[in-house]
């Protein structure tokens, strides 16, 4: 694992953030059975049969220094709910892109993605010192790309015929980023949207 981004664990006042491992894999396949998620053809999520290539590929790729995944925990009911993880790691340019991330059904749109992209935003500015942090989303998921815009986010442009999925359709992938000078705005917004103060 590359040195600038260890295995941490994030936490606030509705979710806790911590590092995925396969022991978490029957608490996953529950979160992502709630809505089934992984149905949605312009996402990724893993499904009961995909699950275990799914936890190998996050772990090679944090072995790699690649990728940091966590496995989000709703405090409340002290239960894993989804995922999210630092991606596409660029430690000598010091970026990392925000992505991969799912919630169960019964917490989309609760206010724990906010706080965790909070979480996960505060670190990458505020410890790692990153000087840019990117999203990416297809074209067709106007759910999360309108999610992204919320954060405070900026388009970059468009990646078009960027993938192929395993359908066979071409993927057009919007870029987004938060620069390190626009931080502490975007911080302010998102602490005011959250309705609490983050004095940490």
């Amino acid at each position: 694992m590359d040195p600038w981004l260890r295995p941490i664990q994030l936490e606030g006042e509705l979710v806790k953030l911590v590092p995925l491992q396969k022991s978490q894999k029957v608490d996953l396949v529950f979160a992502a059975s709630d809505g089934k998620l992984w149905e949605l053809w312009y996402t990724t999520v893993p499904s009961p049969k995909t699950m275990d290539s799914y936890l190998d590929t996050a772990l090679a790729e944090q072995a790699l220094g690649k990728a940091l995944t966590f496995a989000v925990i709703n405090k409340k009911t002290n239960t894993i709910v989804g995922s999210t993880r630092y991606l596409n790691v660029d430690s000598k340019n010091k970026r990392v892109e925000i992505g991969a991330t799912w919630y169960a059904k019964k917490v989309q749109r609760t206010g724990i993605n906010t706080e965790c992209k909070y979480l996960l935003l505060k670190y990458a500015f505020e410890n790692l010192n990153c000087i840019a942090v990117e999203f990416r989303t297809h074209f067709h998921n106007h759910a999360s790309r309108n999610a992204i815009l919320r954060l405070g986010a900026k388009q970059d442009g468009i990646l078009r015929n960027h993938r192929v999925d395993e359908q066979g359709n071409m993927r057009d992938t919007v870029v987004y980023s938060i620069l390190d000078s626009e931080w502490k705005t975007v911080k302010t917004a998102l602490e005011f949207k959250m309705g609490r103060s983050y004095l940490s």
